[in-house]
């Protein structure tokens, strides 16, 4: 009797601990420095949902997985069960909302348009105004698309050429195939140094609210929401950003 009770002891706490340690599997596009990419020197992706994510995970007492892949196939992944979240820079939208439950806002993203430095397109408006007629680059699925589709091609004021990365969209503005791209302000800045010749407008297109999407009606969005306000709160989600984006 003594040894069975043992064994079945043993089942419960290796039960217990296997549930403390369940893993939260985390959908990202990481290709979008500060806020998801790979460490070239430990091969990981690192950044601030990275980060965001693995604090949320701690509070409540999971594992966190990161999976990398295509940005538009994050929100049909996690509607349909194949990851537990998304923290990708992710906005939110009416659209999105559709198809999944957002947390409450952990950051704030300004949408920005890169030009060459000797571009006609000096300003935001420029892009709207009467005979406009530009080629713009985005990455497929984000809100730079979505937006210059319904505010510029659907109102027959230039053309979208959507792209799989930002890195693709920019590569087709050195080469003159795009008259600009629109996309992130923080992943733009590192679009720039990187690549000579190119610039920042000073007006913004729009600014947007990130947060995580779930599935509809998960059991996981009250509990992340309460371990981000509590993140939020004390000032953690705050230090992450500070860590990988400096106040100019």
């Amino acid at each position: 009797m003594k040894k069975i009770l043992a064994i079945a002891l043993i089942c419960l706490l290796t039960f217990t601990g296997a549930a403390f340690a369940e893993t939260l599997k985390m959908g990202t596009n990481a290709v979008f420095p500060p806020y998801e990419y790979y460490d070239d020197e430990s091969g990981e992706i690192v950044g601030i949902d990275a980060e965001v994510a693995a604090a949320i995970c701690e509070k409540l007492g999971y594992d966190v997985e990161i999976v990398d892949m295509d940005f538009d196939a994050l929100i049909p992944a996690v509607a349909n069960g194949k990851i537990d979240m998304v923290l990708a820079g992710l906005t939110v939208t009416d659209e999105r909302k559709q198809s999944v439950d957002f947390t409450i806002s952990y950051a704030t993203g300004v949408q920005v348009v890169i030009v060459k430095e000797d571009s006609d397109i000096t300003s935001v408006d420029d892009l709207f105004a009467e005979g406009a007629n530009h080629k713009i680059g985005v990455q497929q699925g984000t809100t730079g698309d979505l937006y210059c589709t319904g505010d510029i091609a659907d109102a027959g004021l230039g053309s979208v050429e959507p792209f799989k990365s930002g890195t693709d969209a920019v590569l087709a503005l050195t080469s003159g195939k795009v008259d600009c791209v629109v996309i992130d302000n923080e992943p733009a800045k590192n679009f720039v140094a990187a690549n000579e010749g190119l610039k920042i407008l000073e007006t913004e297109y729009i600014t947007e609210d990130y947060a995580i999407a779930l599935a509809k009606g998960s059991e996981l969005t009250e509990k992340i929401n309460a371990a981000l306000e509590e993140l939020i709160a004390d000032g953690t989600v705050q230090s992450i950003i500070d860590k990988y984006i400096v106040a100019e």
